[in-house]
C-alpha cells in the first residue's frame, strides 16, 4: 500500500482510556479529525462517547465514531449494528457525523473461517447502512485485513500498522488505505498519555469534501480528454471535479480484466468491486486516480485544457 504523504490530514481515535480531553488544544495541535469509540458488542457503551463527541464538534474537529465488533455470527453482527445505531442517536444519529460510522473488526474470538468473518462483517455493514443511511468505513489491523474477501472491497479502509516507515501490506481486497493508524503511542496537546495517531490519504479539505454531504451543492458534469502514455485513448467525464474514465478503456491500458454487472450496476476490476462508478449512456465510468495509482500508474490533470494524462509502469 502507499506511504505517508506530506499534507495529509492528521487525526486521532479515542475512548475512555484517554480520560478528559481538551478538544480545543487538540485542534490547535493540528488534528483535523477524530474517531470516538461509541460502543462494543450488543450492550456496551463507552462512558465518554457523548462528552467527547460534543467536545470535538465544538472545537471544529471532524467527527466520526466507531464500534468494536465481538460478533461470531451473522445474526449477532446485525444485533451489534442495531446497538451501534442506537448509541449514535445520543449525538444526533449517523447522518449527523462528519465522517461515516466505523466497523472496528480486528480479532476472531469465535475462531471463524475467512468466509464467515467476511459474512459477519458484511451483515454488520449492510445493517448499519440501512439504519444510518451512511456507508460505513472498515477498521482493521494489518494482518487481520487478509481475512476479508472481495465483497468488502467497496468500503473505505482504515488500517492499523504501527510504523513511520513500513507501509500496510497489500491484500487481495485492498491495495491502498484511506486512513492509516500508524502509531498507538502518539502525543497530542490536550490529551494526557498516549493516543492513536492516524493519517488520511488527502488534505483535511479533501476529507471533508469526500464524506460530508452537501445536498445544496448540485453535481456538475463536464467532459475532457483521456491520454495514456502520450496517446489519446478516449474521453473523461468530470463529476463535481473528480475525473472518471470508461472502465473498459482503463482496464485495457492497465492490462487488467474487468466486468460490468448490468443487473446490479456493479463494476469489477481484476475481480475486485469498485466503489466510485458513474453510468452514462450505458457506459460504466470509474474514478481514475484511486484506481490507476493503486496499480502503479501516474496521473496528472491539465485543468485548463481538461486533459487527464496517465503514464503506466515502465513508460518514460
Amino acid at each position: 500500500m502507499q506511504s505517508h504523504k506530506k499534507g495529509n490530514a492528521r487525526g486521532i481515535d479515542v475512548s475512555r482510556y484517554q480520560g478528559n480531553i481538551d478538544w480545543k488544544a487538540v485542534k490547535a495541535d493540528g488534528i483535523s479529525f477524530a474517531f470516538i469509540k461509541a460502543s462494543q458488542g450488543q450492550r456496551y457503551v463507552d462512558p465518554t462517547f457523548t462528552t467527547n463527541a460534543k467536545g470535538a464538534r465544538a472545537a471544529g474537529v471532524l467527527l466520526g465514531a466507531y464500534h468494536f465488533v465481538d460478533a461470531t455470527s451473522v445474526e449477532a453482527a446485525k444485533a451489534e449494528a442495531r446497538h451501534f445505531a442506537e448509541v449514535l442517536e445520543q449525538v444526533g444519529g449517523g447522518k449527523s457525523l462528519d465522517l461515516p460510522p466505523v466497523m472496528d473488526y480486528e480479532n476472531n474470538p469465535g475462531n471463524l473461517s475467512k468466509t464467515l468473518i467476511s459474512a459477519v462483517a458484511l451483515a454488520f455493514l449492510l445493517e448499519l447502512e440501512r439504519l444510518t443511511g451512511r456507508k460505513p468505513i472498515i477498521y482493521t489491523g494489518n494482518a487481520f485485513a487478509a481475512n476479508f474477501n472481495a465483497s468488502l472491497s467497496g468500503y473505505p479502509l482504515w488500517i492499523a500498522r504501527y510504523s513511520e516507515t513500513r507501509v500496510p501490506s497489500d491484500t487481495v481486497t485492498w491495495k491502498r488505505w484511506d486512513i492509516w493508524q500508524y502509531s498507538d503511542s502518539g502525543k497530542v496537546a490536550g490529551i494526557k498519555g498516549n493516543v492513536d495517531m492516524n493519517e488520511y490519504d488527502g488534505t483535511a479539505d479533501e476529507l471533508r469534501e469526500r464524506f460530508t454531504k452537501r445536498p445544496e451543492q448540485p453535481e456538475t458534469v463536464t467532459s475532457g480528454t483521456f491520454i495514456v502514455n502520450g496517446k489519446q485513448v478516449g474521453k473523461t467525464l468530470l463529476f463535481s471535479g473528480r475525473t472518471y474514465v470508461p472502465l473498459r478503456v482503463l482496464a485495457t491500458v492497465l492490462g487488467l480484466s474487468c466486468h460490468w454487472d448490468t443487473s446490479l450496476k456493479v463494476a469489477y476490476l481484476n475481480g475486485a468491486k469498485l466503489q466510485f462508478i458513474q453510468l452514462v449512456e450505458g457506459v460504466a465510468y470509474v474514478q481514475l486516480r484511486p484506481v490507476a495509482e493503486a496499480y502503479g500508474a501516474v496521473v496528472s490533470w491539465d485543468s485548463k485544457n481538461k486533459i487527464a494524462s496517465l503514464k503506466t509502469k515502465g513508460d518514460k
